[in-house]
């Protein structure tokens, strides 16, 4: 992100797309997480959430 920064600059709709992808993906990760520890590590909904997130990081 900060590379889209610098080349684009902070408004240009890549870096913004980059900004929101970021925020989704500290979103998601704090979702698996709570889920986790609420619902246990093999539910269905936890798996999902992490599914998305390594999906997300890959």
């Amino acid at each position: 992100m900060e590379t889209f920064k610098t080349k684009l600059g902070a408004d240009h709709p890549d870096t913004l797309t980059s900004m929101n992808n970021l925020a989704f993906t500290w979103k998601a990760k704090d979702c698996a997480q709570a889920r986790q520890r609420l619902l246990g590590a093999e539910h269905p909904d936890t798996l999902s959430s992490l599914a998305t997130v390594a999906e997300w990081s890959s």
